[in-house]
């Protein structure tokens, strides 16, 4: 689907999921110095305070995404405070090292990656259709990965790289299908980022910074230009230099 209008970047009011940290926390800063009216939602109080204290203005509240009811009570939050809600932004998400070769030991013991990284943003998207449909400027936006399609560079999180792998998959046809809604979906598709995502594993790794990772804001600034294009795929590339 090809939108022949450009999307506005200001005067729109947009809830983002894991927006108090990481490439999440760089989008809102992105969209509330434009003029935007930003909520973002988030587990961790604590988080969402100091988000709160660096962006003033922003608007939080928190919610677990990877309980369904906590999905509905977010849908009514926003109902009842924010309806001229426009754009919605599946951003919330995890990362975990699985060792496949110990049959399910590490399947069953972690977080589930399937709920919150693809689970949560199809519902949610579901839930948020209808409070969408017909708005200007209407867009969902799911943020996936580049390892989606470079699963030999992260074979260490496979089910990460599934999982966004089946957000892009999902992506394509709920583009199609909101079309007629005049709901625009857009796929951001990051590299690898700076920020709190699988902590652990970087550490182990010695990659909590690199210069094969780019700073969120870099990549918040270039993805969310490309928003006013013409794009339904936003990949930011990065060079490797290993």
């Amino acid at each position: 689907m090809v939108y022949t209008c450009i999307m506005k970047m200001n005067n729109n009011t947009i809830l983002i999921t894991g927006g108090a940290t990481g490439i999440g926390f760089a989008m809102a800063k992105y969209f509330h110095q434009r003029g935007n009216t930003v909520i973002i939602c988030g587990r961790r109080e604590e988080k969402l305070a100091q988000a709160a204290g660096a962006l003033p203005g922003i608007h939080t509240v928190k919610c677990d995404v990877t309980k369904s009811t906590d999905r509905r009570e977010l849908l009514a939050f926003i109902q009842k405070n924010f309806p001229t809600i426009n754009i919605l932004i599946n951003n919330a998400g995890i990362q975990r090292d699985i060792d496949l070769t110990q049959g399910v030991t590490d399947l069953e013991n972690g977080e589930d990656e399937i709920n919150v990284d693809l689970a949560a943003p199809i519902h949610l998207s579901g839930l948020f259709t209808p409070l969408l449909a017909k708005k200007e400027n209407a867009t969902i936006v799911n943020v996936s990965s580049g390892l989606a399609f470079m699963v030999e560079r992260a074979a260490r999180t496979p089910v990460y790289c599934a999982v966004k792998a089946g957000l892009h998959a999902f992506s394509i046809a709920q583009r199609i299908q909101l079309a007629p809604l005049g709901i625009r979906v857009i796929e951001l598709i990051p590299p690898m980022v700076e920020s709190e995502l699988n902590p652990e594993s970087r550490r182990k790794r010695n990659m909590v910074s690199s210069p094969n990772m780019m700073k969120a804001d870099e990549f918040a600034e270039k993805a969310l230009t490309k928003m006013e294009q013409n794009e339904d795929e936003i990949r930011v590339e990065m060079n490797w230099k290993h």
